[in-house]
């Protein structure tokens, strides 16, 4: 499972031009679920997510987490992600989740993030084509792959 954190001042996510989701400041997450992906790793991202320190404190120091700041958070499903770029030029997603499990650990994943106490979640709206606007705060941009953590 993959989560793009991209820390943010605001972000939305809209469809055929109607707003379907916003955030202010926190984070904008495009999440991609892959093959074999589970509801431990789904649980644990977002654990990571919420408490993962890098919005600043009082002296400009990444040392606060999403829960710290009373941060929103914008979730937005995002089987991209999961691309595999090592052959040709054209993308191979074979590697996404089949869309009914994708569906479920996304929405798993949003609901443990409403349980850790994230002030806000939002998302988008599953397997539709969105349009997503941000205002990407530093820039700051994470990458967690939940298959770099299979020996932490």
């Amino acid at each position: 499972m993959r989560a793009l954190l991209q820390r943010v001042t605001q972000a939305s996510v809209a469809i055929d031009g109607e707003t379907v989701g916003a955030a202010g400041e926190g984070y904008l997450i495009l999440l991609g679920v892959m093959q074999g992906d589970t509801e431990a790793q789904a649980e644990k991202l977002a654990e990571k997510t919420a408490m993962l320190r890098i919005f600043e404190d009082g002296a400009g120091k990444m040392n606060r987490s999403l829960l710290d700041i009373g941060g929103d958070a914008l979730v937005v499903s995002q089987f991209t992600l999961c691309a595999d770029t090592r052959k040709g030029r054209r993308p191979s997603f074979t590697n996404s989740a089949v869309p009914e499990e994708a569906n479920r650990l996304y929405a798993l994943y949003v609901d443990k993030l409403r349980e850790l106490g994230v002030a806000r979640v939002e998302t988008g709206v599953f397997a539709a084509h969105m349009q997503v606007s941000l205002v990407n705060n530093g820039p700051v941009t994470i990458l967690l792959d939940t298959d770099e953590w299979s020996n932490t």
